[in-house]
């Protein structure tokens, strides 16, 4: 699994291999984590050195305190990433945009109606994709124009979904 990992502004690409093998921007890793109390306090042994830390979840960011240091960690994983920048073309214009399937799957619940107005972060659809529930999120405030899928429809990758004017 690839995940894009931004640490206090800077990013780091970590592949995760089924072997265990972890490559940070392509560089291979030696790596050993262990949780040591849920949710809160963690070792890690990288290139064969010791780390304890000490790890909050705030949000959509982490916090973690590292030898006396705190870093704010924003972690993404690759689908994640392609549904964000399905969206992230459409910015914040008047026209009339389209909200289509990032990739094939089946649409489990439409939670909006036609004329419905809404606001920028609303979910439109949720799509099930690889046994995981995606929800397809409005990139800005609009009215519901139109929907051309309802629960129980199978979807091709770019299908349109709903219309926002």
């Amino acid at each position: 699994m690839k995940y894009q990992t931004i640490v206090n502004d800077e990013t780091f690409d970590v592949e995760i291999n089924e072997d265990g093998r972890i490559l940070v921007n392509g560089e291979e890793r030696v790596i050993d984590f262990r949780v040591l109390r849920e949710q809160e306090l963690y070792s890690m042994l990288l290139d064969y050195q010791s780390f304890e830390a000490v790890v909050e979840e705030r949000d959509d960011v982490y916090q973690v305190l590292l030898h006396g240091s705190m870093f704010d960690v924003k972690v993404t994983d690759e689908r994640s990433r392609r549904l964000e920048s399905a969206f992230m073309a459409f910015g914040d214009t008047g026209a009339e945009i389209v909200i289509r399937a990032p990739m094939p799957g089946l649409i489990v619940r439409v939670p909006v109606e036609k004329n419905q107005p809404i606001v920028k972060g609303d979910t439109v659809v949720i799509l099930e994709s690889m046994k995981m529930e995606n929800e397809l999120k409005s990139p800005r405030d609009g009215t519901v124009h139109h929907i051309h899928v309802a629960a129980g429809d199978s979807v091709e990758q770019n299908k349109v979904l709903v219309t926002i004017a």
